[in-house]
């Protein structure tokens, strides 16, 4: 009897980018992992969710308990996603002024981050974002976000080998590996928490 295995349950990630910049690392974080997630994971699905058009909060500009247009939109595509992929440069030992502003707006009640399973990744110099990944991590306490804890990403994308083009585009294989990594872990806890995986 030929044994047919059972399709994985498709999933929904939001992906968000910390930094504006066309060409910045992070973002090439994001687009090498939305290729990884169409070419090599059955199952998981990963829109990049842009943050740019948010203006910077100002709870004035809510008004009869209705958002900014721009707002209401991101915490829809948030609301809908059934997991959270931060990529986070890392500024002054802490995560940027857009990311922050997008974590604000989203937590403004009722919070849509609330019990969102979630990945970090980073890039940069030195630690690879290490310590904005850290203070994130704590944000999400206070937002009911339930990080995976391991493997960790962090990548010098200025120690050689070179890990991205020109154009902010992943290109090294074994952070290529690493991502790939990450990603399966969150698939892998975002449907244990959704009760439709036992592993």
């Amino acid at each position: 009897m030929e044994v047919v295995a059972a399709a994985v349950p498709a999933i929904k990630v939001a992906a968000l980018s910390g930094s504006l910049r066309q060409g910045s690392f992070n973002r090439g974080l994001v687009r090498a992992a939305i290729k990884i997630c169409n070419e090599s994971i059955d199952g998981m699905n990963m829109e990049y969710v842009d943050i740019e058009p948010l203006p910077m909060l100002n709870t004035d500009l809510e008004v009869d308990g209705t958002f900014p247009p721009p707002v209401a939109a991101f915490r829809q595509r948030i609301l809908e996603a059934d997991s959270i992929l931060f990529a986070t440069p890392e500024y002054n030992y802490s995560v940027a002024a857009p990311l922050k502003n997008a974590i604000d707006w989203a937590s403004r009640p009722p919070n849509v981050w609330a019990d969102k399973p979630a990945a970090i990744v980073s890039a940069g110099g030195g630690f690879g974002g290490g310590r904005a990944q850290y203070h994130l991590r704590q944000i999400g306490v206070y937002l009911d976000l339930h990080f995976i804890n391991k493997p960790e990403f962090f990548v010098n994308a200025f120690q050689p080998p070179l890990k991205f083009d020109s154009q902010g585009n992943l290109t090294d294989p074994e952070a290529k590996k690493k991502l790939t990594d990450v990603l399966l872990a969150l698939q892998t806890f975002t449907l244990r928490l959704q009760g439709k995986c036992s592993d």
